[in-house]
Order: structure tokens, then sequence, then C-alpha cells
């Protein structure tokens, strides 16, 4: 398959990828991966991330705490820091590697089968960053979603609820495996360089020609 607007998919897909390793470190350190509103108390906010729990008030601003200790985390954010981190440091390597393996990139001109695994290679990386970011944040969702329907805790309770920093991890992990995906569709094209379109045109132009005359009287 031939395309012509290869590099522009490249571009397309770094890009992508580079906002995608953008929001995925920015779900790592945001505190609001759950959020509880007090019926009682209508002007605080708490919220919990992966690092502290914070409560937001309407007059004094936002107030935090870091965790004290890493195995008192529930299960769910204990595991969610190491997948965002494998997310984002296998986000930063594919950006390394897909920089180099582009074809608009100088470094290694003549070594073609080598900026293609490289960007293979970058592209699979994307897709283990996504998957990588998608899981944790799912799993944090779902597990949210237990608490709030569990029927043993008293409805005097209060309910944890979705954060925003779930949704910018769902976003980060779609983006990371859209800009992997149009990387990867780029290495089964062969690129057109507009100096081969120019003489495959000129070669049409002077077969045309040549039949004309062939068919004049």
């Amino acid at each position: 398959m031939a395309l012509v607007y290869r590099p522009t998919m490249q571009l397309s897909g770094i890009l992508f990828s580079l906002l995608g390793w953008v929001l995925s470190c920015l779900t790592t350190y945001l505190p609001q991966w759950k959020n509880l509103n007090l019926e009682l108390n209508e002007l605080e906010i708490w919220t919990m991330g992966l690092w502290q729990a914070c409560v937001v008030q309407e007059e004094g601003g936002m107030q935090c705490k870091d965790f004290d200790s890493f195995l008192a985390l529930p299960p769910e954010l204990r595991i969610s820091r190491i997948l965002m981190f494998f997310s984002n440091g296998s986000g930063l390597l594919g950006l390394l590697l897909s920089g180099f393996g582009l074809d608009c990139s100088k470094i290694g001109e003549r070594q073609q089968e080598q900026k293609k695994r490289l960007l293979l290679f970058g592209g699979m990386l994307f897709w283990i960053s996504g998957i990588t970011a998608i899981v944790p944040v799912s799993w944090v969702a779902h597990s949210t979603v237990q608490e709030f329907w569990d029927e043993n805790i008293p409805d005097i309770v209060p309910r944890w609820d979705f954060g925003e920093a779930l949704f910018v991890g769902w976003l980060a992990g779609f983006c990371l495996v859209l800009g992997g995906s149009l990387l990867n569709c780029t290495i089964c094209s062969t690129e057109v360089h507009p100096s081969s379109v120019h003489y495959a045109v000129a070669e049409q132009q002077d077969q045309c020609q040549h039949l004309e005359t062939e068919t004049r009287p």
C-alpha cells in the first residue's frame, strides 16, 4: 500500500503519543482519583490519589497530607502506583525510539530497516504504555463502584465517587494506543516521494503523446 501522507501519519502518531504520555504523567500525580463529598459539611470535599489525600475547603483552599506507608494503602492503589510508573517509563522509551525511526529524522537515513524496527518497537511500547495506564484507572473505578453499591455499608457512611484523574487516565491510554497504532500502520506502507510522482506523471504524458502521434493519419 502506497501512502503519500506517510510523514503526516507519523507526525500525528508522535503527537498523540506525546499527549498521552503527558496526560499519563499528570494522572500519576493528581490527587483526584477518588472524591468524597460529606453531606454534613458540603463546603469540604475530600480527595484521594496515589500519593496523598487532600481536603478542599471553600474558604481555606486545598490541604494535602502524604500517605505514611506504602503497605497501608488499598491493593488497587499500590498496584496502580507500579503500573503508572511502568506506563510513564515505557511511554518515554517509546518516544525516544520512535523519534529516531521517523522518516524526517536525519539519523540513520541509509539504514531504513533499522529505522523501521525502531518505529515498530516504539509503537509497541506506546501500546503497552496505554494499556498499563488504562488498567489501574479502570481497576480503581471498578472498586469505587463496588464500594458505592455495597449493601453491607450503612447508608449514613459517605461513599467515594469518581475523581477527575480517572477520566484523564482513560484519555491518556486512548491517545497512547492511537498514537502507537498510527506509527505501526506507516511501517506497512511505502512512502511515495514527490520526485517519483513527477517522474510517473511525465512518463504517462510521454506515452499519451506517443499514442496520439501514432493514431494521426
